[in-house]
């Protein structure tokens, strides 16, 4: 059984300026298989990016460092090949994000379905700028959906199969409203759920882009904030309005309201066992130097 996970967050510019963070894990089944998941990672497999810290610093910053971290992956592949004809400018264009998120899906394919003809013959560094582009318009988006600072750190592991699934049971673990100081468990399919597609209102995506949270690997989140509640309110009604308005289409999946695959929210994993004011430590150390797990 595994019990504790630490992360150690450190400057960047000064690995030697660290503060380690340590959560209790659940007991429950996905955050057993979880943890197993991680102690694994951190063994085999690199961190694909430790700096992935969100909500940190003015909104402004956010916004400037979203958008040119996004036009560099843009920038990248099309180096390589100019497959992408759009560019963010504004960090409201969901449209563009749903498009660039679209460039993902065919060119980079979906879950385990690295077969297509570009992504053949295109180097490593267009395979991460690909890769890249799905994590960069969720940031964007984030970043432009966020009221406030809503600080948080994702950890993803690109090389860890995804191969574990939920079973029915444990869709009732999902909890719609995230809570200060949780590890969650993070969505790893290559797709949008119908809480995603409920709000970016995607006119680029393919019926089979449309992936409900069934497979799950180490990648996590931590959430650094507590959701507000009239906000998850309107988020489970925009979910019900979108899913009446294509009912034919999660029928024909054989999905009707209520199903699991529909579920709302995160699967929390572990929780914080220290003081929770830690955002301003982590404000000079958003940089992961190492995760242990016990």
């Amino acid at each position: 059984m595994f019990n504790c996970i630490e992360i150690q967050y450190a400057d960047p510019r000064n690995l030697d300026n660290s503060y380690s963070v340590k959560f209790d894990i659940k007991l429950h089944s996905v955050a057993q298989k979880w943890a197993g998941a991680v102690s694994v990672a951190v063994k085999k497999h690199t961190l694909d990016d430790p700096g992935r810290f969100y909500g940190f610093g003015s909104k402004q910053s956010q916004i400037q460092r979203a958008i040119s971290r996004i036009n560099q992956a843009v920038d990248t592949i099309n180096n390589f090949e100019p497959i992408v004809d759009r560019r963010l400018e504004n960090i409201d264009d969901q449209d563009t994000l749903n498009y660039l998120h679209h460039i993902f899906e065919v060119y980079h394919g979906l879950l385990d379905q690295q077969t297509n003809e570009f992504w053949s013959r295109s180097p490593a560094e267009v395979h991460r700028a690909l890769a890249d582009l799905n994590i960069l318009v969720h940031e964007c988006e984030a970043v432009n959906r966020s009221i406030d600072n809503r600080p948080s750190h994702i950890s993803t592991w690109y090389q860890m199969p995804k191969i574990m699934t939920l079973t029915d049971d444990e869709y009732s673990l999902f909890e719609p409203q995230a809570r200060k100081g949780t590890i969650y468990l993070l969505y790893t399919e290559i797709g949008k759920t119908l809480e995603d597609l409920s709000i970016d209102h995607d006119n680029y995506i393919h019926d089979t882009a449309f992936k409900p949270f069934r497979y799950f690997s180490a990648d996590f989140i931590v959430k650094y904030y507590d959701d507000d509640i009239n906000e998850i309110n309107q988020r489970l009604t925009r979910m019900e309005k979108f899913y009446k308005n294509h009912e034919e289409f999660f029928i024909r999946l054989g999905l009707p309201w209520g199903h699991p695959y529909l579920s709302a929210g995160l699967i929390p994993v572990a929780t914080l066992n220290m003081p929770d004011d830690l955002v301003v430590k982590l404000e000079t150390r958003q940089w992961v130097r190492s995760i242990h797990i016990t």
